[in-house]
């Protein structure tokens, strides 16, 4: 029978273990049948503590679990549960990751989405979740991180006065917001906008009289 995604996962953790020198957790599958309650009050602990951690999808939950060595059946029985009163939320979770990533980190939708899907959720649930972002919200962000990463003042000039190092500070501020996923054509679209803005408030030759 070919082993499920999550056993898999589960002997790669053990043979991790093994190859560190690391003790296994006593709650692996070597646990006799009599004592199933106790594998499953301890699965129920590494959730929660997971949880009270942070907010995880079922999927980062159920690689700990794999991680610890908790057989798959104790697994999918204590995650099931914690879906049923509402403690694990994979939709919630996608729409809370995506606003605060994007507050926080500024990511486009297709970093967002790569690391929801890292993250094990549900490709219809991570569109549904990244539907609360607009192409507004993301130009403004674009022009948030690049005022904020550029050269200011005389340094500013010095950069926008040569055209080598101008273009190498353009490509620089585009490669900042392409790794944060924002589409080539607006990257390059606000790098311009801003730098056209700052060099307009710049005395002398570069700047308005």
């Amino acid at each position: 029978m070919n082993e499920s995604p999550y056993e898999k996962r589960r002997r790669r953790a053990q043979e991790r273990h093994r190859r560190s020198g690391k003790a296994e957790e006593p709650s692996s599958s070597a646990v006799a049948a009599d004592q199933d309650a106790e594998v499953h009050e301890s699965a129920r602990n590494i959730v929660l503590r997971q949880l009270t951690a942070s907010a995880k999808s079922r999927r980062q939950l159920e690689d700990k679990l794999a991680d610890r060595g908790v057989p798959e059946d104790v697994a999918m029985s204590v995650l099931d549960r914690f879906e049923d009163v509402g403690l694990v939320d994979d939709a919630a979770f996608a729409e809370t990751f995506v606003r605060s990533r994007a507050e926080t980190r500024k990511l486009a939708r297709p970093a967002l989405r790569r690391d929801l899907q890292a993250k094990g959720i549900d490709p219809e649930l991570a569109e549904q979740a990244l539907e609360q972002r607009t192409d507004e919200d993301e130009q403004a962000d674009a022009l948030d991180l690049v005022r904020r990463k550029a050269p200011s003042g005389e340094q500013l000039a010095e950069q926008l006065a040569d055209r080598k190092t101008r273009d190498k500070l353009t490509r620089r501020l585009v490669s900042m917001l392409a790794r944060k996923g924002y589409a080539p054509g607006m990257a390059f679209d606000v790098v311009k906008q801003v730098l056209g803005e700052s060099e307009d408030d710049l005395p002398g030759e570069l700047g308005s009289p």
